[in-house]
């Protein structure tokens, strides 16, 4: 199914139009947050390491206990039909998001007729937004580090990219209640940065790139693609715990993550990095690295929608 006007989704077995996807309201997913999803982008109409996507969405579905069934080769399989017959509506510079999501199902009730019991599986793409997020990468991002921390991966591991993201948003709202354009880096149980919602943090000091240990954070893709990108350049790069001095005294600043893939941080806390002169010698030269890789210039598929 090619629609002229309207995306397609795979939804528990079939292609169907979108806005034709009906997940129940006894979705567990919906009831309690159990689920997990994963998602990446494309460049130029092509899936970014969809293998290593799918790879790390079946970690999360292994951490929770959820059987999709169906191999990561399937999934994937399935995630590249649905971005080609989604590919036809993308405009001149466009990309999407391209996701897999999945519940745990439908919490039985006596005297349900549901169609459907088991995992409820929805793979679906989504226009990046280019727009609402143009500014950043003219002027950098300013960071807020909020006062929620980041939930301990002694309660809940934040390597598994789950459904249950109140965590992430209810830290993102206190931010925005601060400064609207800001994001927010939350701080782990010890004090140490660790994480935003979807989003990895990288210092720079004297040459040298740092970001947080994968045990607090969700190990990005992007995030992996730095870290790879740094070792080509003879950039040194380490996963360490990070505090607040360490933020404070670093000369340049990034996020990384699906849909940013490297953007600057001109603050935190309002604290300029580089004398507010973004992005850094070593942040540009990633920046490069990146749009070489993926063949794809991510900044000027930002910067033309200001």
């Amino acid at each position: 199914m090619a629609l002229e006007n309207e995306r397609v989704a795979w939804f528990n077995g079939a292609f169907v139009r979108e806005g034709e996807v009906r997940v129940p309201f006894r979705d567990l997913s919906f009831l309690r947050g159990d689920g997990v999803f994963d998602m990446t982008r494309s460049f130029n109409g092509k899936a970014f390491r969809l293998e290593e996507h799918v790879a790390r969405l079946y970690r999360s579905l292994a951490y929770v206990e959820i059987d999709p069934g169906m191999s990561q080769s399937e999934m994937v399989r399935l995630s590249e039909e649905v971005l080609s017959r989604n590919r036809h509506l993308l405009g001149p510079d466009d990309d999407y998001w391209l996701g897999q999501r999945l519940s745990r199902g439908v919490k039985k009730v006596e005297g349900d007729s549901w169609d459907h019991y088991g995992p409820n599986i929805v793979i679906d793409c989504a226009p990046l937004p280019f727009a609402e997020r143009a500014a950043c990468f003219r002027d950098g991002i300013a960071v807020i580090v909020p006062s929620i921390r980041r939930t301990s991966p002694s309660a809940l591991s934040p390597r598994a990219k789950m459904h249950q993201y109140l965590n992430l948003i209810l830290a993102g709202r206190e931010v925005k209640a601060q400064n609207p354009e800001a994001w927010a880096v939350l701080l782990d149980e010890n004090g140490n940065l660790a994480e935003g919602e979807g989003a990895n943090i990288f210092l720079v000091r004297d040459g040298m790139l740092s970001t947080p240990r994968e045990r607090y954070v969700l190990p990005g893709v992007s995030r992996q693609a730095v870290i790879d990108l740094a070792s080509e350049l003879g950039i040194p790069c380490a996963e360490r715990d990070l505090d607040l001095y360490d933020a404070f005294t670093a000369e340049e600043c990034f996020l990384t993550s699906t849909s940013l893939c490297i953007c600057a941080v001109k603050s935190l806390n309002g604290r300029k990095f580089g004398a507010g002169r973004v992005p850094g010698p070593v942040t540009q030269r990633l920046v490069g690295a990146f749009r070489e890789m993926v063949g794809c210039d991510f900044v000027a598929q930002y910067l033309k929608r200001l």
